[in-house]
C-alpha cells in the first residue's frame, strides 16, 4: 500500500467517524463534512491504486508502456495542432 492509499483510508475512516458524530448530534454541517470527506478519501485511495497499476505495468513491460505514452502525445499532439 503506498502513502497515498493509505492516506486515502485515513480520510475515509475520519470521514465516517465526523458523519457518525454529526449524525449523533444533529448536526448536519458536520455529517455532509463526514460525507465530503469520505468521498475525497475514496478518490484519493482510487488514485493511489491506479498509479501502483501503472508503475507495476511499467515495471514489467517498459515497451508497451513506452508505446502506450507516445501514442498518448500523439493523439493529444494531434487534437492541440487542431484549434
Amino acid at each position: 500500500m503506498s502513502a497515498t492509499q493509505a492516506e486515502g483510508s485515513i480520510h475515509d475512516v475520519a470521514g465516517k467517524a465526523e458523519e457518525a458524530t454529526g449524525a449523533m448530534t444533529g448536526d448536519t454541517a458536520t455529517e455532509m463534512r463526514g460525507k465530503a470527506r469520505q468521498v475525497a478519501g475514496q478518490a484519493q485511495t482510487a488514485v493511489g491504486e491506479a498509479v501502483e497499476t501503472v508503475r507495476g505495468m511499467t515495471t514489467d513491460q517498459p515497451l508497451i508502456a513506452l508505446g502506450v505514452a507516445a501514442g498518448v502525445g500523439f493523439l493529444l499532439g494531434m487534437l492541440i495542432a487542431r484549434r
